[in-house]
């Protein structure tokens, strides 16, 4: 299992802790995975899961 840095900014509010991306290989998958716990879908391809991962940091920035 390869870890990669994911593209979604660090973000930190009042209401939500620091958020953290990055994209996890697991086998021929790829999947979005946050420092709170959040956990995207099994994608095949590699930017899907960093796009994934980029709206959760767009949804926890919104108040």
């Amino acid at each position: 299992m390869a870890l990669r840095e994911g593209l979604g900014p660090a973000q930190e509010n009042r209401q939500h802790p620091e958020h953290h991306t990055t994209t996890v290989e697991q086998g021929r998958f790829c999947l979005a995975r946050c420092s709170c716990g959040w956990r995207g879908p099994a994608r095949r391809a590699r930017s899907l899961a960093r796009t994934d991962a980029e709206g959760h940091a767009r949804d926890v920035r919104q108040p």
